[in-house]
Formats: structure tokens, sequence, C-alpha cells
């Protein structure tokens, strides 16, 4: 449970890190362009995987699946990525983090998962310092429900989705076939709004879209390790952890001060994060004996089957 949180926390780090790049190069670019650099280079850095292990290691059994989680994640990757262009690094984050308080109940519906007392209670301490970090910003937008929160907000709903997805394939598929399909699709559907949203990017743009891209394959990789390890609705409060590296950057680049209720509302995301981790009697899915390292230096082949029901 525990490894499977410290990926999750890398991951969400990785993806911070990627808001940083979006919101600098989205003042050149727009936002068709960005997603689809993002998507085009993750896929060149899965690319030497599929060159080394062939076309074979690409097959899979489910591939509605895998066009669910990669539909999901992209229509996300479209709403967040402009809630970060449009809004504060730190609020964009926040939009994102709602995420976690839908995965349980998708967890439910779907892959059957037992919610406890306890996680809803760490769900809600977890989210209570999500607010309590950002609610002088929420004050000027959640009283409209501006149009831009409501992206976001609907980017959130497609990440539990898209979360929830990667779970159920993590019972059969490797991580490498996970993260490919999702580049695959995610080149190939983004690339048609450049037919009428094109523009040349300059060769700092360029830069600044390897580093995103980068960081977001690296996040999904750490990503879909960490919920292949413990169940996706207690891995959601782990989650609220990006905010915190948001507003770090947020502090670092742009001034934002770092606050007492910041401070105030980490703890009490780290409190959420160790209640949840203690709130599920899941067994990790665990890897076959002989698994061969991909690029990302976690296993490749198919996991065993899952040792208790979800």
């Amino acid at each position: 449970m525990l490894l499977g949180a410290a990926f999750i926390v890398l991951g969400e780090f990785c993806f911070a890190s990627m808001g940083v790049g979006i919101r600098i190069v989205s003042a050149e670019l727009p936002n068709a362009m960005v997603v689809f650099g993002r998507n085009l280079i993750g896929l060149m850095l899965i690319a030497p995987w599929l060159l080394r292990h062939g076309l074979g290691d690409v097959k899979t059994a489910v591939p509605g699946l895998h066009l669910l989680r990669a539909m999901a994640g992209l229509g996300a990757m479209y709403c967040f990525y402009y809630a970060i262009a449009e809004l504060p690094l730190a609020e964009a984050m926040l939009l994102k983090l709602t995420a976690p308080i839908f995965i349980p109940l998708i967890a439910i519906l779907w892959l059957h998962e037992r919610v406890t007392a306890l996680l809803w209670v760490a769900l809600g301490i977890g989210f209570a310092g999500v607010i309590l970090i950002l609610e002088p910003d929420l004050g000027q937008h959640w009283a409209g429900i501006s149009p831009v929160a409501l992206i976001g907000l609907l980017g959130g709903v497609l990440a539990a989705v898209a979360k929830v997805t990667v779970r159920r394939l993590s019972r059969s598929e490797p991580i490498g076939r996970i993260v490919f399909y999702f580049a695959l699709v995610g080149v190939s559907v983004s690339a048609l709004p450049l037919f009428w949203d094109w523009q040349t990017p300059t060769f700092v743009a360029l830069l600044w879209l390897f580093g995103i891209g980068m960081a977001a394959t690296l996040g999904q990789l750490a990503l879909t390790r960490g919920l292949s390890l413990a169940a996706a609705s207690s891995m959601g409060a782990f989650g609220y952890f990006s905010v915190v590296f948001g507003a770090g950057y947020g502090w670092l680049f742009w001034g934002e001060p770092l606050t007492l209720t910041l401070v105030l509302g980490s703890l009490l995301i780290a409190i959420g994060g160790l209640l949840a981790s203690r709130s599920s009697n899941f067994r990790p899915i665990e890897p076959t004996p002989a698994a061969e390292p991909t690029v990302s230096g976690v296993n490749n082949r198919p996991a065993a089957k899952v040792t208790s029901s979800p």
C-alpha cells in the first residue's frame, strides 16, 4: 500500500511540473497544439519499448477498455490544460483534484471495491485541506460557477473514469502496454484539431513541449504503477499532494505567497492520505516472477490475477 502511495505522489509531482510548462507555453501556443505536442512526445518516449519488444507485446484482449481509458484521459487533458492556461496554477490543480471525489463512486459501481467509512473520512479531510489552501481564490469563481471552473470539473470526472479504468486494466495488462495505447490514441485524436488550429512553435516552445511530454509520461508510468499496487478508491487521497506541489511552484515562479493556510491544508492532506492507506484490506496485484523491466524500470509482463476481490 505504501509503495503504491509513493508512486502516486511521484506521479502527482510530475503532473505539477508539467503544469508549469503548460502555463508558460500556453502564452504562445493554442491548447490544441499543447495537447498534441504532449501526446506526440509521450509516444516517442514509449517507442523504444515498442521497438525492443515488437508488435506482439501490444496485442490486447481488451481494446475497448484501452480506448475508454485513452478517450477519458484525453478529454481530461483538454479540460485540465485549458484550466491551467486560464486560472492560477494552484486553483487549476484543485479542479483536477475533484477526481478523487468521483473515484470511489466509480470504483464501487464498476470494480465493486469496498469503500469503508474511514476512507470517506480520509477523503473528506484531504478535500478540506485543499479548500483551506485555495479558499480565497475559490470565492470569486464559485459564487457564479464560471465556465472555466465547469470545464475543470468536467476534467475531474473524466480523470476519475480514466484512473479507475487503469485499475481495471492492470488486472491483465502490463504497464507499458497501457501507457502505449494511451499515447497512440492520444496522438491520433489530438492531431485532428490541428487542421484548423496549427501554429508553428518556436525552438523554445519545442523545448517546453518536450519537457511537458517527458513529465507527463513519467507521471503516467508512476500513476499506472501506483494504481496496480492498491485499490483505486484508497489511492484517491494521495492525489491531493499535487496541490501542495502546485502551490510550491506558484510561490517559486509567480510569487504566490506560502501562507499559514497552505501549511495547515498540507497537514490535512497528509493526514487524509495516511488514513486512506489504512482504510482498505485490498491486496495488490503481484507481477509474475519472470517479468522483464520496461524502459521505466517497472514490470512489463501481464500481472497475475487479483488475489482478492476488489
